[in-house]
Formats: C-alpha cells, structure tokens, sequence
C-alpha cells in the first residue's frame, strides 16, 4: 500500500469517525424538535419528521391561561444574566489578583480553590438548604443566584488565572512607568486582552442556571418562581402530567438564548484563538 493510498485510507476512517459521532449527538436534538410538533401528548409515536405538524404546543406554552412557562423563562433568563454579571465580576478581578500580586495566604488560596472544584454541588445540597432557610433565602432568587456564583468561582478562577498568566507582564510595567494605578492597569490594559477567557466564563457561567435542576429543586416552593428545569418537570411528574410533546416544545425553546449568547461572544473566541497563534 502506498502513501497516496494510506492516507486516503486515514482520511476515510477520520471522517467516518466524526460522521458517527455527529449522527450520535444530533439525533437525540432532532428527535425532540421532531417531537414538539408531533400532534398528542405521548411521545411513543413521535419520529424527526413527524407526518401531521402542528404548532399546538408551543401555542400553550406562549397563553398564560394554559401555562406558566414565560413566568419560568423570565425568572431563569434574570437568574442567569444575574449570575453572568457577578461571576465575571468577581472572577476577573480574583483571577488577576493572584496573577499579578504576591500576599500571604495566596498559595493556600488557590489549593483550596482546587479541592473546593473537585467537590459536586449535590454533597453540600443539605448544608445549601438549612443556610437559605436559616437566613431567610430560601424560596428567593437571590439564594439560588448566590449558590451558583459561588460554586462557579473556584474552577473558572483557576481557567481566568492560566489565561491571565500568559498576558506579559512588561505592559504591566510600562503602564506603571506612565502613572497608571493598579485598578487602571486592570480595567485598561489587562480586561481587554482578557475578553476570549472573559467569554467563555460568561458562557459557563450564563449555561448553569439554565441546565441545572437539582439546586433550584432544593431552594425553590413557589410555582410563580419556578425556573425552567424544575417547572418543566412538574409539567410532566404531576398525577395527571402526561404533556411529553409539550415539554418538548419548552426543552427546544430552552436553547434559544444559549445560541444566541454563544454566537455572539464567538467572535472573541476566535480573536483569542488568533492572538495566541500570532505571539512570538
């Protein structure tokens, strides 16, 4: 066999490789879109094309008589833009802190943060829940938007502070040098350097309110404050919920403003992926 021959060969498995692997990941996404306009409520019959499309479903989503689930968009889109805005916030300003200072306690600051990752949010679900009841959080969105900036702080501190690592120093220095202060140096020179890692903490830290479950399970009693994942799943584990397709049409919906954030901070991906193959 020759090298014409042999990579041919590798080309054709690589691709078949990839062919599966997207086949796998999209089929399950394009059977639940297929099943938000299946006609019924059971999702036995339900197939990617399905033979008699209707919009009925996503219909009773959007009529506030039929169901609440603009209420559970609401509260999940404030919780999540909330949790954005903190995270970035503090995230940023601690990762450039042990970047670029030097003060006691800082080596064990970062060890904790390593172990305090390795940790799942579900193994301190009770200690989470007697402190929002013992302070008056619990049932509130200030609760649920105070667990996720604090469980989002140790891993994406670690990430901010590597990328930060890699921004030299020296521009530090000549700011320094011309009167900058340190907040100016920060805001100025290190923030705008930062945007890819910046957006991709953003990214992680819009997607885990809206992708989890369990924590607003735990928090949260209210109807009225239900976010998506918890009021969705009422949908269907009540006595009576056997509203598949509708939950279908509300899981299809749920990626609507993921896309739209992703695409829009995609630009400082590739900006960053272009800076870090052009340094010398």
């Amino acid at each position: 066999m020759n090298m014409r021959t042999q990579k041919l060969v590798r080309l054709t498995v690589s691709y078949a490789i990839i062919a599966i692997a997207i086949g796998i990941i999209l089929y399950p996404v394009l059977w639940i879109i297929g099943s938000s306009f299946n006609p019924g409520d059971s999702l036995s019959g339900s197939s990617i094309i399905p033979e008699n499309a209707t919009l009925d479903h996503y219909r009773e989503l959007f009529n506030p008589e039929q169901s609440d689930y603009l209420i559970w968009y609401w509260n999940t889109l404030k919780i999540c833009v909330v949790t954005m805005i903190l995270a970035v916030a503090m995230i940023s300003t601690m990762a450039y802190a042990f970047s670029r200072y030097r003060f006691i306690g800082r080596k064990n600051g970062l060890v904790t943060f390593l172990i305090l990752q390795m940790i799942p949010n579900f193994a301190a679900l009770i200690a989470i829940y007697v402190l929002a009841y013992l302070t008056g959080l619990l049932d509130t969105h200030l609760a649920l938007i105070l667990i996720y900036t604090g469980g989002l702080l140790p891993m994406n501190t670690w990430l901010a502070k590597g990328y930060f690592d890699t921004i030299p120093k020296e521009l530090d220095e000549s700011a320094r040098i011309d009167g900058a202060g340190h907040f100016r140096i920060y805001w100025q020179i290190v923030m705008p350097l930062a945007k890819p890692i910046l957006a991709v903490v953003a990214l992680f830290s819009f997607i885990t309110p809206f992708t989890d479950f369990i924590l607003a399970q735990i928090v949260l009693r209210s109807e009225e404050k239900y976010t998506l994942a918890v009021g969705l799943y009422k949908m269907i584990s009540d006595q009576f919920g056997n509203e598949f397709t509708t939950f279908a049409a509300g899981s299809v919906l749920i990626a609507i403003p993921i896309a739209i954030l992703f695409l829009s901070l995609q630009k400082y991906f590739i900006s960053g992926l272009t800076a870090g193959g052009t340094k010398g």
